[in-house]
């Protein structure tokens, strides 16, 4: 039985935000969880498959292979608790997750306020055909959120030091006592004195306002590969919104938009191009210029092409993206029949067909004989 996409099932759009995806999840693991559902006997499958979905989908570098070769690219690599089956990784926080809904933050005695890793950033850039087939290399602006320069992110004034919250000793969490139905339980929420830090800061940064944190606009080098298509998402490592608590930064993921060609269109590695030929030469054939990537080269035309041939030009379509080698290039023949004649066009042409000995070719005679054979007139 074939795996349903994972985004059909949590019930989002493939340009879902992971806020979005993490609430889809949230919302169908509370419906379908096997605890609260003892009476339905397929709550426990719709929960596997769920949370597999979320695992995948939650990791913006599993998201990524996913994108770009669905099921495929975990087939057979993930193991018993990879994406292929019902493991809890920590590619999205699946049981962490799923603890915390329906438990607040106890888990074995809560979180710890470590190092958390920045926020990824998105930057969507539109590039001409041309540079898609053989890539480029070019600068962006992105605005994103970094360590301040002067307190190095601990948002203390130079000279001084934060100080360990004495209400979380440090930890940024706080446990309270709760009575349930289920008996006494103690959760976890964050220390409301240092607001989860684990730290306080008393003479706070007056670059960065005491927040270890600053606004800035950097210039970043991209390298768009040969061979990438519309559509296709790129990965600049740590190149987005700075760490919380010493964590590294986020990654920036390059959003590919190919531009539309105004002779060419591609499928995969391969480019089509129409051109244009008289009836003469569809006739008598000829040697005429065609345009390329590689700008124009000399192919022929064999005597007597009918429109709608393809004809191919090796090694002149886009390189592949992974490996040596380039697709081809496919010219589809377009025989133009005039629209004006002039008198002796006419004359020279009525000529023709009589020495043919029949207005029209044999073809089109072959083609009246199976009408009329087919329909008995």
């Amino acid at each position: 039985m074939s795996k349903r996409d994972y985004y059909e099932v949590l019930g989002v759009a493939r340009t879902a935000s992971d806020d979005e995806i993490k609430k889809a999840f949230r919302k169908l693991a509370r419906k379908y969880h096997p605890d609260v559902n003892r009476d339905k006997p397929d709550a426990e499958e719709k929960f596997k498959e769920i949370n597999e979905a979320y695992e995948v989908l939650s990791s913006a570098e599993r998201r990524a292979q996913y994108d770009q070769f669905g099921h495929a690219a975990f087939d057979g690599s993930q193991g018993g608790g990879g994406a292929g089956g019902f493991g809890f990784g920590n590619a999205g926080g699946g049981f962490s997750d799923i603890f915390d809904m329906f438990f607040g933050q106890s888990g074995f005695g809560g979180r710890q306020s470590g190092p958390e890793k920045g926020s990824d950033l998105r930057y969507d850039m539109e590039i001409a055909f041309e540079q898609a087939a053989f890539g480029l290399e070019t600068e962006v602006h992105i605005p994103r959120t970094e360590n301040c320069t002067t307190c190095h992110g601990s948002g203390a004034a130079p000279g001084t030091h934060p100080e360990t919250c004495p209400q979380c000793k440090g930890t940024g969490q706080v446990q309270y006592a709760q009575n349930t139905p289920f008996g006494r339980m103690v959760n976890v929420k964050a220390c409301d004195r240092c607001h989860g830090e684990g730290k306080i800061v008393h003479t706070p940064c007056k670059e960065c306002g005491g927040h270890g944190k600053i606004r800035a606009k950097r210039k970043i080098k991209i390298k768009i590969p040969a061979g990438v298509d519309h559509g296709s998402r790129l990965r600049v490592a740590h190149e987005g919104e700075a760490g919380l608590r010493g964590g590294p930064p986020g990654d920036l993921y390059v959003y590919i938009f190919v531009k539309p060609h105004k002779l060419f269109t591609r499928e995969g590695t391969e480019v089509i191009c129409e051109v244009p030929i008289s009836f003469v030469q569809a006739a008598l054939g000829d040697e005429i210029e065609v345009p390329t990537l590689d700008g124009k080269v000399k192919m022929k035309i064999p005597e007597g092409i009918q429109s709608g041939t393809i004809l191919r030009l090796k090694d002149k379509g886009i390189p592949y993206l992974r490996g040596q080698g380039r697709g081809d290039q496919h010219v589809k023949i377009k025989v133009l029949t005039p629209q004006k004649l002039t008198e002796r066009q006419r004359a020279i042409l009525n000529e023709f067909a009589s020495i043919s000995g029949e207005n029209v070719n044999p073809e089109q005679k072959t083609f009246f004989k199976k009408v009329k054979d087919a329909f008995g007139v």
